[in-house]
């Protein structure tokens, strides 16, 4: 599915001369998953700040599948010119590990751009489903082994491997049911087809909000701003944690020139008060970076999911 935001380029006489009149035509964002889920959203939030801003076109690229390597694996085969972005998630950063045979490094085959927000995924239920905590939750798994399914928005995403963990350190039985994106998933969870998720907040929140589907404990190491009421699963399951990211990245020998006039944009966009109220909202915490900083995180979460894919001891072909 396309869709089409528009990214401004910054005036002529600001930006370096190699750079002076970018982008002169369209620009692809390339995101690995399903239209209607919390990247999507938070891309569509972002987008229509910068296209206010700046008025050249951009082209939203779902390209679904493979925990987001197809969209990614596209973006490193694409020309370093500027004119191709990457949505960038944990996947990126999982999949490094989990995946035994992929065709491109990230961290060496991309440029870091910029940093969007930071945020945690949401336990959700079918609210068939007879438990309102996660303690009841695992008590159930317990004496249901192999009967749960969860879902997820695909291999190697931070959905799935919320779930991974959680399984090893409480040490239930659970069949994963990956999807091509979370907002797939939902139908089958409200049915109670497919049990629960480890969504993204952005997404799970909202149908959380709406009452069809019960939220049971958020997957940061204290309980999160956007959701107070909410428990931290590691108040049950202590030392649990899944906290991610979202930004973008471009292709390598993307000039350094481009990659700042982007850098730039989106953190003025994350200074802006409606922006911000948005992505609270829907309970991302705004993180601007520079580059040089979103490459640093990228190298840490690479090796934060390393260690968390070895123990829970999962791979992909």
């Amino acid at each position: 599915m396309i869709g089409t935001i528009c990214l401004l380029g910054l005036a002529g006489g600001l930006a370096p001369a190699s750079a002076a009149d970018y982008p002169n035509r369209p620009v692809r964002w390339l995101i690995g998953f399903s239209a209607g889920g919390p990247v999507d959203v938070v891309a569509r939030i972002m987008s229509q700040w910068l296209s206010e801003h700046f008025g050249q076109q951009f082209v939203v690229e779902n390209r679904t599948g493979s925990g987001g390597n197809i969209a990614a694996a596209t973006a490193v085969n694409s020309a370093p010119d500027g004119y191709t972005l990457l949505f960038v998630a944990p996947n990126n950063a999982i999949s490094a590990s989990l995946y035994k045979h992929l065709s491109y490094d990230f961290i060496r085959d991309t440029v870091p751009v910029a940093s969007i927000i930071q945020l945690t995924n949401l336990l959700v239920v079918s609210n068939a489903m007879p438990v309102k905590t996660v303690q009841e939750f695992i008590d159930y798994c317990k004496a249901n082994p192999g009967k749960v399914s969860y879902a997820s928005s695909g291999n190697g995403t931070s959905v799935h491997m919320s779930a991974e963990l959680f399984k090893a350190m409480t040490g239930i039985n659970m069949v994963h049911v990956p999807y091509r994106g979370s907002a797939i998933a939902f139908p089958d969870i409200i049915s109670n087809k497919v049990q629960l998720i480890f969504d993204n907040l952005p997404s799970a929140l909202e149908q959380s909000r709406s009452g069809t589907v019960r939220a049971l404990g958020v997957t940061s190491p204290q309980r999160w701003p956007g959701v107070p009421d909410v428990p931290a699963i590691a108040e049950t399951v202590p030392g649990f944690e899944s906290v991610g990211f979202y930004g973008i990245s471009a292709p390598k020998g993307t000039p350094p020139e481009i990659v700042e006039i982007l850098n730039k944009a989106v953190g003025e966009a994350l200074k802006d008060p409606k922006v911000v109220e948005r992505l609270t909202a829907i309970g991302g915490i705004p993180k601007p970076m520079t580059p040089a900083e979103f490459g640093k995180l990228i190298e840490v979460e690479t090796e934060k999911w390393r260690k968390v894919v070895e123990f829970a001891g999962v791979s992909v072909d």
